[in-house]
């Protein structure tokens, strides 16, 4: 059993020391503020470990698709600001899962009478 195990291997105190114990190397930071890591591979695996601690609250909406994508080895470019970048100018920013929030998608309650109405699914008996 290992000197953090007992806080469980997703606890911010268990993170936080393999980040400082790992040999681990910062690789960036996104425009959310959240660090990217990267480490030698574990014995007997071939890939990289790759991880990030996020600034404020764990949500994984908070990873851009540029970092997703380096994080889960579909590519080895580290995204910069000034390296290649496969947005296009049509999308929009990245922008984090809003539910649960005060910016949450909200249908509109105008027209109650309306026959187009937003009607909430109701299961068959």
């Amino acid at each position: 059993m290992g000197l953090f195990s007992f806080l469980g291997v997703h606890s911010p105190v268990h993170i936080t020391a393999v980040t400082l114990f790992s040999g681990s190397k910062r690789i960036g930071i996104d425009e959310f503020g959240n660090k990217y890591y990267r480490a030698k591979p574990r014995k007997g695996y071939k890939h990289e470990r790759r991880w990030v601690i996020y600034k404020g609250a764990p949500e994984a909406s908070k990873v851009p698709p540029e970092w997703h994508g380096w994080l889960h080895h579909q590519t080895d470019v580290i995204p910069s600001e000034t390296a290649f970048s496969f947005r296009r100018p049509w999308q929009k920013p990245h922008q984090p899962n809003l539910t649960g929030t005060n910016k949450a998608y909200k249908p509109s309650n105008d027209d109650k009478n309306d026959s187009d109405h937003y009607e909430a699914w109701q299961p068959s008996e």
